[in-house]
């Protein structure tokens, strides 16, 4: 659970900023991206790592300060068994290989999710990482893996309801926010799926609420730090409301960007 309590789109107004603090990805489109070169799929998977590098890299130099990435769905399990192995093998490599960078660039590191599954080697070197990433604050890079919407929520009222046995109901949205796995993070400003699919995947369902979407036909592999500045600029593009009217914004000193019903 966060000591610190981030503003709730659906219970408060959110500042807004012209460069999103929190920016949630889907990082789709590896294995597409190896046919169309006639590569196995696992190849788009290993320069997949090397675009989250360039993306890490432009998300410091603009100023934004949480990154998200969705890796490892909890349904991503129904996919081949050589593949899925593959991925936990490239999670174990990349994470050995990165740690030392991230930490010697002031990045803190998190994963979010089930890891009960997980080789119990990779377990110990993600929670090396993090142990070893914990008073880092220039940025945070999150990686969502063997994650769900569903049962982030469900885990936590699981967790809340252990913390009052005896209470039963009557909880707040805030208490229950406070034990989603992302509560030490603001709620994303800006979500990106590249790859061309339009849906959001059981991924981080509560935080989206109010996040702009963005959706692009670029696959992962090639999603880099020009292709982070479009997904800004159609961000800041869009009238952020929040439940508002576009006069109600205007009259509260915000930019109404397009007219809106």
């Amino acid at each position: 659970m966060s000591g610190k309590r981030f503003k709730s789109s659906t219970r408060d107004i959110p500042e807004v900023a012209s460069v999103p603090p929190h920016v949630a990805v889907i990082m789709d489109g590896n294995g597409r991206w190896a046919r169309k070169r006639f590569m196995p799929r696992v190849a788009g998977h290993s320069r997949g790592v090397e675009a989250l590098r360039a993306v890490i890299r432009r998300c410091i130099e603009r100023g934004v300060e949480y990154l998200t990435v969705f890796a490892f769905s909890s349904e991503n399990w129904r996919r081949p068994a050589d593949e899925v192995s593959f991925l936990m093998q490239l999670f174990l490599k990349s994470l050995q290989k990165e740690v030392a960078r991230l930490h010697e660039n002031g990045i803190r590191f998190r994963v979010i999710g089930d890891l009960s599954r997980f080789d119990p080697q990779l377990v110990g070197v993600i929670r090396e990482a993090e142990a070893l990433t914990a008073a880092n604050t220039r940025f945070h890079l999150s990686v969502a893996a063997n994650y769900g919407g569903r049962w982030d929520i469900l885990q936590a009222m699981s967790r809340l309801m252990a913390r009052h046995p005896g209470r039963g109901e009557g909880f707040s949205e805030e208490e229950l926010a406070g034990e989603l796995s992302m509560s030490f993070a603001p709620e994303p400003d800006l979500f990106i799926r590249t790859g061309g699919e339009k849906r959001i995947s059981n991924f981080l369902l509560w935080q989206l609420a109010y996040t702009e979407l963005y959706f692009t036909d670029t696959l992962w592999p090639d999603f880099d730090g020009a292709a982070l500045d479009l997904a800004i600029e159609s961000y800041n593009g869009r009238e952020r409301r929040f439940g508002r009217t576009s006069e109600q914004l205007a009259a509260a000193g915000g930019e109404p960007r397009a007219p809106h019903a």
